[in-house]
């Protein structure tokens, strides 16, 4: 029996026969495994949206996705809301080493993990990732705090001072919300907190 573990059920199981059929299920991404450099440049700049948007759009690349992306953008030391025109050859070159080579590290642990058994438990949350699930929690690679982006029903994690130069993203329902008083920076956004919670402690004089 198969059932799907994650509450927002949107996993599907397709039977199909024959090649022809099983391509007509390709939204048309790159494997960007085995594309090359001018290759994966061509596809990322054909259009002008975020790195975000552009690494999980399965029709530009294949098999990234919302989990996986995060780790790319950092280890690439790239903002998720970078957009792909504006990025220079060095930024596009380390973002493609990224992409190879987190997707690469990740399919080999899944592979030893499962072994010889179907994969079981299988999650976009792991302990081992360095920014995605890790809200508030310490970077690995510089100390500070793991900040996110909420939208809809996905999230973008990232690291301030190793992606944005120490620049908190606008999380669009927050800084619609809060309009100028949306915090610029991790120590603006510890004193904005700091002031908040003065405000509405119990007792507190004027």
């Amino acid at each position: 029996m198969w059932t799907e573990a994650g509450s927002k059920k949107r996993a599907s199981l397709h039977v199909v026969k024959g090649e022809a059929q099983l391509r007509k299920l390709d939204r048309g991404g790159v494997d960007v495994l085995e594309a090359s450099l001018e290759e994966f440049a061509g596809i990322l700049r054909s259009e002008n949206h975020t790195l975000k948007r552009a690494l999980t759009d399965p029709r530009w690349f294949s098999g990234i996705g919302n989990a996986y992306s995060d780790e790319i953008l950092f280890a690439a030391k790239l903002s998720p809301i970078a957009l792909t025109k504006k990025l220079s050859e060095e930024e596009v070159a380390r973002l493609f080493a990224a992409v190879r080579g987190t997707l690469t590290e990740w399919a080999e642990r899944l592979r030893r993990e499962a072994g010889d058994k179907f994969p079981e438990k299988v999650t976009a949350f792991r302990p081992e990732m360095a920014v995605h699930g890790k809200f508030r929690q310490a970077c690995g690679r510089c100390g500070g705090k793991i900040q996110r982006i909420k939208y809809a029903e996905n999230e973008t994690d990232y690291c301030p001072a190793c992606q944005t130069g120490g620049r908190l993203l606008a999380d669009r329902a927050l800084s619609r919300l809060l309009r100028e008083d949306w915090p610029r920076s991790l120590d603006e956004m510890e004193q904005k907190m700091s002031g908040w919670k003065d405000a509405v402690r119990p007792g507190k004089s004027e």
